[in-house]
């Protein structure tokens, strides 16, 4: 790698361009919450790689003790709720689209957001003791990115299964059923994560963007119309209901929803 430069003037996200590779740590202490600053920091940087031709990979990677708990829940009332997905979703499209490698080195919690965002990533490596999970059904809600995607790399029946029942499992579990690409100790997941852009690294920078393009011709022809689709129903039938905004109040009030089935 060339001499890095490592700018953390921006509030939530620690930006390290070191060609051919720029590493982007999400930096809300505690848990790393994606709110709408931070993705708003991701979308700006995210697109000033993009256009650079000597950056190749992108790492991305959380600060202190998790990956990213997921999404900020306060950005999820009525009021608020479509622009956060909206600049979400924004972010998710980037990453999905970019011609860059995308690694996500995902430890601790991986969780809502965080995990929708590291699972959209190439190459996904995590430890073994993480958690990861799409908890938003407990909150009388669904993860968009998850429902439009997470079939297509772990299977029908288990994507449903997470989504629909909000469980949690380990990274090792994470790597076993293909949401991660491969689970290392928590002592060997910077050098796991150092090996594989090594690896990259010496591949020609045009055959990766090209390959990407190849590997995806399928999946992309569908994930943008399923998203769009999953966004809708989110707005018009979820936002509806009485629960979705009954498991938000409950989440900030710190009590026990009261669900009532409307």
């Amino acid at each position: 790698m060339a001499t890095s430069s490592v700018e953390t003037s921006q509030i939530r996200l620690a930006v390290e361009m070191a060609p051919p590779v720029a590493l982007l740590k999400l930096r809300n202490s505690p848990l790393n919450v994606i709110d709408v600053p931070m993705m708003a920091e991701l979308a700006q940087r995210l697109a000033d790689i993009d256009a650079r031709s000597d950056v190749t990979i992108i790492v991305i990677s959380g600060e202190g003790r998790a990956f990213s708990a997921g999404v900020d829940i306060a950005a999820h009332t009525p009021d608020k709720v479509e622009e956060m997905l909206t600049k979400f979703h924004g972010v998710v499209r980037s990453l999905v689209s970019t011609k860059k490698v995308t690694i996500a080195a995902a430890h601790g919690l991986c969780l809502g957001g965080g995990a929708e965002l590291a699972m959209v990533c190439d190459v996904v490596l995590t430890n073994d003791d993480a958690e990861w999970g799409f908890p938003e059904i407990k909150l009388g809600c669904f993860p968009p990115v998850a429902c439009t995607a997470l079939a297509a790399l772990i299977g029908q029946k288990k994507a449903a299964e997470m989504i629909l029942s909000g469980r949690s499992i380990t990274g090792r579990e994470a790597a076993e059923i293909g949401l991660a690409t491969r689970s290392v100790s928590d002592s060997q997941l910077d050098s796991a994560v150092h090996a594989c852009v090594g690896q990259l690294s010496r591949i020609s920078p045009a055959a990766l963007a090209v390959a990407k393009k190849a590997c995806y011709a399928w999946d992309s022809m569908h994930f943008d119309k399923g998203l769009a689709r999953a966004e809708k129903i989110y707005f018009e039938d979820l936002m509806k209901t009485e629960d979705a905004r009954e498991g938000i109040r409950a989440f900030l009030e710190k009590r026990q929803p009261r669900w009532t089935g409307k």
